[in-house]
């Protein structure tokens, strides 16, 4: 059990999510046994470097774990990847080391982008006590701003939005090739509809800006008092997977009450991902508000994004 109790801890040296389109950058992919740092693990990596927009190298290697893992058959018939495939693979420490250094200090694109650098991020200081500190650019972050009026925003449905064959997807490496191509797309319709991308951005940031928990209003055919969160007064704190209005509209639409601060009737504050890059190494003022009403007996609880998701399911 060493290596669970290893992995999985504050990801205090974590780059920063970036809203932004580079010229510069590496896409990165794993496919793993499962959703969990903690419990899964990585099955294959790869890597696209891109510069000036342009690819000009790739990496691509499955992953042989230090102990033999089971692999669930959905697995294998998602990616095609076998046990016996991985047993003929290059040790994760033999891999580790040539994948990193191919990343380099570029920026990092990625769909869904924290699901693969949580994973790199563990591993890489669980097996060398180094970290991954490269900031990263979330093409599943930009959709949500683009088509903000779209209800999914995976990789399938870009790929369906711009017309991007996803027959061979689910291999690390054609999925980074399906990122580049979605990325892309976006760029150029970012291109097509604003005069500049700064404007594009700024747009963003205007709609964003000026949201206030007394805005959102619960849809009452959704309410479900079988929710944790029915009932319950929630905060947001950090950068979420999906933007705070969405995550704010779902919580009232279950019943719950949105609040835009932090006081004594708090009972959950919600953790993005990026609540501590924020500040290297430190806390949002939020948190350590709420870990000082937790501290003199509120009825608080500090949640990380994950935990939110699995209660709103």
């Amino acid at each position: 059990m060493e290596r669970r109790e290893s992995m999985g801890k504050e990801r205090t040296n974590k780059g920063n999510s970036l809203l932004q389109f580079p010229n510069d950058y590496t896409i990165v992919d794993l496919e793993t046994t499962g959703l969990s740092p903690d419990y899964d693990y990585i099955l294959e990596v790869a890597a696209i470097k891109v510069r000036n927009g342009a690819i000009v190298d790739t990496f691509s290697s499955l992953v042989k774990a230090e102990e033999d893992i089971w692999i669930d058959p959905f697995i294998t018939e998602l990616t095609g990847i076998t046990r016996e495939m991985i047993s003929n693979a290059p040790d994760i420490r033999a891999v580790f080391p040539e994948f990193i250094s191919f990343i380099g200090t570029d920026i990092i694109i990625g769909h869904n982008a924290n699901f693969d650098i949580n994973f790199i991020y563990d591993n890489l200081e669980y097996l060398f006590g180094k970290y991954l500190d490269n900031d990263f650019v979330d093409t599943m972050r930009i959709s949500r701003r683009l088509h903000p009026e779209e209800r999914h925003h995976r990789l399938a449905d870009l790929s369906a939005r711009y017309q991007i064959d996803y027959s061979s997807s689910h291999r690390a490496l054609s999925d980074c090739e399906i990122t580049k191509k979605c990325f892309d797309a976006m760029l150029g319709e970012v291109r097509q509809k604003y005069s500049s991308e700064e404007e594009f951005w700024e747009t963003v940031k205007k709609s964003s800006s000026g949201l206030y928990a007394k805005g959102i209003v619960g849809d009452p055919s959704k309410v479900n008092p079988d929710c944790p969160l029915y009932g319950k007064v929630c905060a947001f704190t950090g950068t979420l997977q999906m933007t705070r209005k969405e995550a704010m509209q779902i919580v009232a639409d279950l019943g719950g009450i949105v609040a835009d601060n932090v006081t004594q009737k708090t009972n959950y504050l919600i953790m993005g991902v990026t609540d501590y890059s924020v500040v290297k190494g430190g806390k949002s003022a939020k948190r350590k508000k709420a870990e000082k009403l937790q501290l003199a007996g509120n009825d608080i609880s500090v949640i990380s994004e994950d935990v939110f998701y699995e209660m709103i399911k």
